[in-house]
């Protein structure tokens, strides 16, 4: 077979909403070049699938009628995988012969598909005989979804929580294999926004839609709360500001030393000038001015030396009450504030633009305007340069907002003041729920040795894990319920047999085939599994050790309860194309057909399904792999 090469390689990863596709493997591993709506629709006739919704409608000035394609239209839209499995085989072989012909790989092409946790054998089958009789491919891969997120962090053993558009699948990896599996069904992005849009509904202007919920999900502000921490305004709540009374009235964060602002130094030179005394309360010297005999002079520079005085001190003040304002801004962060800005784009309807039109066309009234208001203002210095300057914030803003509406005429926006809201999209019960799940595919592998090399390498991905502080919820909750402190293991020591002696540094008391353990009474129930598991690994106290005796698959090396710790895996650092991890499983696509079929030259047998074996064992052939 002649060796595929990296521009002959077809990555297709489906999901329940979108279906990432690459044709050809650039050199440095990229996300997916190309993304379909995983949707087909019914044809006309009836019988066979299309790609868009079509619609028949009259020619202009003709009875005849004309079918068009409406690609953006999901009215009508069938999706063929629902929860992650394949709800219509038919609608999802026609989706993938859409994607084959619309990219056109050729017929000299390795194809790799990335494959669900809940595909069935028999929906095995039915690829792999849809893609060599109609693709006429001379190799196959059909890679579990795990496998592929192992194969892309380069880790043999992971826990594996794909978090997708309405389930989340977890799935025990040990030596690349999948060792246990468990499902949450209702535990998706998809069912987040729904409880975000179902907690904004009603409450702001103009009303929240789908769409608009799924935007704030993804958006900065929106964030799932670490486990028993208060929402903002709730009771047990406290806000992080240390002294209140002085955040309200000045915008600081804590109370300080009071300092006392003075105006700037004297800088005149004139003789006279410096003997102008100033009693208590601003009243002047009069006797020390009216004998110097220059009485009108001093008054006039004493009244200007107040005003400056007062000017720069109010610019002092609010220049601190601005820098406090910014700096509470900065310094609270989100899961703290009880509201959070949040702004929404879209594009304007047509009414909206037919009123804009007709508010164009009628003439504004012409008021009458004083010619020495805003320009005198600006222009008289005997304003204080603080207020002139005040009176031109409102008209930058302005300015600003019209600058934004000239450059995007045809969208319109809006800034809503989100409330906690925000921070519910996923409760406790939501992130326990998947929590329990995990720790139940763990705990159901039959090799105990290797569950702990598991906990070691959590990867947490898919569209839904992207919602900010998902991941630090879901580790926290198990790092609180789950985790076993390593101190706990001295409790075997406790519960061994008294008449054992305890082992030395030399070795001179460590059990062996001659012990002969004196009777002891029958083990009690809180204690009998401890002394069950040290007899199962002791020689000298299991004679079917001394004899050969292998009870199979329940032998096992260590006898830890575990977690004793529970960790995430560290992404790869090598490919700077890829920042987002939540699509791992085609990233382990790639890598797997780099390796299986490139790199190989298709000799690697026991991996992908060849034309060959196809034609001597026929579609049973992918159980093999």
């Amino acid at each position: 077979m002649a060796p595929y090469r990296d521009e002959h390689m077809l990555i297709i990863a489906p999901g329940s909403r979108t279906t990432h596709v690459q044709l050809g493997l650039p050199e440095s591993l990229a996300p997916a070049q190309h993304k379909f709506a995983t949707r087909m629709f019914l044809a006309p006739d009836g019988k066979s699938y299309e790609p868009y919704r079509i619609k028949s409608s009259k020619k202009e000035d003709s009875d005849e009628e004309e079918l068009i394609e409406y690609p953006e239209d999901d009215e009508g839209a069938i999706w063929p995988l629902k929860d992650g499995r394949i709800d219509d085989l038919k609608c999802f072989l026609a989706f993938l012969h859409h994607i084959h012909g619309k990219l056109q790989p050729g017929l000299h092409i390795g194809l790799v598909i990335v494959a669900q946790p809940c595909w069935t054998p028999k929906d095995h089958e039915e690829i792999t005989r849809f893609v060599f009789e109609t693709f006429k491919v001379p190799g196959f891969l059909l890679l579990d979804s795990a496998i592929a997120t192992t194969w892309a962090y380069g880790v043999e053993n992971a826990l594996v929580l794909d978090v997708g558009y309405t389930k989340a699948d977890i799935s025990a990896v040990s030596q690349f294999a999948v060792a246990n599996r468990g499902t949450t069904i209702g535990f998706g992005g998809d069912n987040m926004t729904e409880t975000l849009l179902s907690l904004v509904k009603g409450k702001y202007e103009p009303p929240f839609t789908k769409e608009m919920a799924e935007k704030l999900k993804q958006s900065n502000i929106c964030e799932v709360l670490p486990p028993n921490m208060p929402l903002p305004g709730s009771e047990g709540f406290e806000e992080d500001i240390s002294n209140p009374a002085a955040a309200a009235s000045t915008g600081a964060l804590a109370s300080g030393p009071s300092v006392k602002i003075t105006g700037p130094p004297r800088m005149n030179t004139e003789p006279g000038l410096d003997d102008v005394v100033e009693k208590e309360d601003g009243v002047l010297d009069i006797a020390t001015i009216v004998a110097s005999g220059k009485t009108q002079e001093f008054l006039a520079k004493a009244e200007k030396a107040k005003a400056d005085k007062a000017a720069a001190k109010k610019a002092v003040k609010d220049r601190e009450a601005a820098e406090a304002a910014a700096t509470r801004a900065t310094r609270i962060p989100n899961s703290k504030r009880l509201h959070n800005t949040w702004v929404w784009e879209s594009v304007k309807s047509d009414g909206q633009k037919e009123k804009e039109r007709e508010k164009e066309k009628t003439p504004e009234p012409v008021t009458a305007i004083d010619s020495a208001g805003p320009v005198q203002a600006a222009e008289d210095s005997s304003l204080p340069a603080t207020e002139a300057a005040g009176q031109s914030k409102p008209t930058a803003k302005k300015d600003k907002k019209k600058q934004w509406e000239d450059d995007n005429p045809d969208l319109v926006r809006h800034e809503y003041q989100i409330g906690p809201e925000r921070l519910m999209v996923a409760d406790h019960w939501f992130i326990d729920r998947i929590a329990d799940e995990i720790y139940r595919c763990v705990q159901g592998m039959r090799d105990m040795s290797s569950r702990q090399n598991v906990w070691d390498n959590i990867i947490i991905c898919g569209g839904g894990a992207k919602v900010k502080g998902f991941k630090e919820a879901v580790m926290q909750t198990l790092n609180n319920r789950y985790l076993i402190s390593p101190s706990s293991a001295t409790m075997f020591m406790s519960e061994l047999p008294s008449n054992i002696a305890t082992p030395s540094g030399t070795g001179s008391m460590t059990p062996n085939a001659s012990f002969t353990p004196t009777p002891h009474g029958g083990p009690t129930q809180s204690n009998s599994l401890l002394i069950a598991a040290t007899t199962a690994s002791n020689p000298a106290l299991n004679p079917n050790l001394q004899s050969g005796y292998n009870p199979g698959y329940n032998t096992h090396s260590s006898h830890s309860q575990t977690p004793t710790a529970i960790k995430l895996a560290s992404p790869p650092t090598y490919m700077p194309e890829y920042k987002d991890f939540h699509d791992a499983d085609f990233l382990g696509a790639c890598v797997a057909a780099k390796t299986v079929l490139v790199t190989d030259g298709g000799a690697t047998k026991g991996l992908f399904v060849t034309r060959n074996m196809f034609n001597e064992e026929g579609p049973s052939a992918i159980h093999q792999m």
